[in-house]
């Protein structure tokens, strides 16, 4: 009689099949355990074990051995912004012939700059010393000196400018937005600091205007603050160029002969071809990369310049 109540016990049954790994067996037997032992106190279904059984068909027998797994989908309509985005993004691929070039910039003599000037910019200006002016500054006076990559296809011409108009992408609750800083070449880094910071601000509030993200002759994107560390960024439609900043790595660099460590970015020119030359998009990114390096000297006319980089 007690075989065949056994027999006829649920509970037991779901016991008898419950599944033992060798290794497992043969702890259970050195501890001389049974399989109940092991799951005393897992054995009491609640209401809940048995309702999440029904709705996923992947639940068990014998409570809190398995969670229910959620398999739900979804579909959503791609917002008006979100497939204008898609179709100027494969209309790049198809349309340039896009190629990227890298290189690498040594942060420290900016972030010693900033460390040291910080409180005096804050002060006179209201706003912060930050990293992408600089990055502006130096894109603005390379673009003057490499005009192929400030210049964009117009049909069957080729138009090229005399100023840098600077497309910023910035992050927005719609997505990202690529407002652009007018005439870069002529201002200075604290002008473009609240030029940076009216633009990200209306761009938070979706308050950008069409004309105010359209006109750019160059475009700079910064995938480091996400923590990027390497990426091809995409051309910006219809300009040529487009750089891509990084996240700052301390990394071991060869400095005269010794091995440093030095806070290190790596930085990317995707360009187009058809537009901008191999030698010229190298020659643009390595100025850059060398106006960074050496933003008293080379951008402002050595330490009597400094002050007057900063505006205090």
């Amino acid at each position: 009689a007690p075989d065949e109540q056994k027999q006829g016990d649920p509970a037991s049954a779901a016991l008898d099949q419950v599944k033992i790994t060798p290794l497992a067996k043969k702890v259970m037997e050195e501890n001389d355990l049974s399989v109940d032992d092991v799951i005393s106190g897992l054995r009491r279904l609640k209401r809940e074990d048995v309702e999440a059984s029904m709705h996923t068909g992947s639940g068990t027998l014998i409570g809190g051995l398995r969670k229910p797994v959620s398999r739900e989908m979804r579909s959503e309509r791609l917002s008006s912004l979100r497939r204008k985005l898609s179709e100027r993004l494969v209309s790049v691929k198809n349309e340039t012939a896009m190629l990227t070039t890298f290189n690498e910039v040594d942060m420290k003599p900016i972030m010693d700059l900033r460390k040291k000037y910080q409180n005096s910019f804050v002060e006179k200006h209201g706003i912060k010393l930050g990293m992408m002016s600089f990055f502006l500054k130096a894109c603005a006076t390379a673009l003057q000196e490499f005009p192929s990559v400030n210049a964009m296809m117009d049909g069957e011409n080729l138009v090229s400018y005399d100023y840098a108009d600077i497309s910023v992408a910035v992050s927005a609750p719609k997505g990202l937005m690529v407002p652009v800083i007018r005439n870069v070449e002529s201002l200075g880094l604290a002008e473009i600091e609240q030029a940076i910071a009216e633009v990200a601000e209306k761009a938070r509030k979706g308050r950008l205007s069409i004309p105010e993200m359209t006109g750019g002759t160059f475009t700079i994107t910064n995938g480091g603050v996400f923590g990027s560390m390497m990426s091809t960024p995409i051309i910006n439609p219809p300009q040529s160029a487009i750089l891509g900043m990084h996240n700052i790595l301390e990394r071991p660099v060869a400095v005269e002969g010794q091995v440093v460590i030095r806070p290190m970015m790596y930085v990317a020119l995707s360009y187009d071809h058809r537009v901008i030359d191999g030698k010229d998009s190298v020659g643009f990114l390595l100025r850059v990369k060398r106006l960074l390096e050496n933003p008293v000297d080379l951008l402002f006319g050595g330490s009597s310049g400094e002050k007057a980089l900063l505006e205090i």
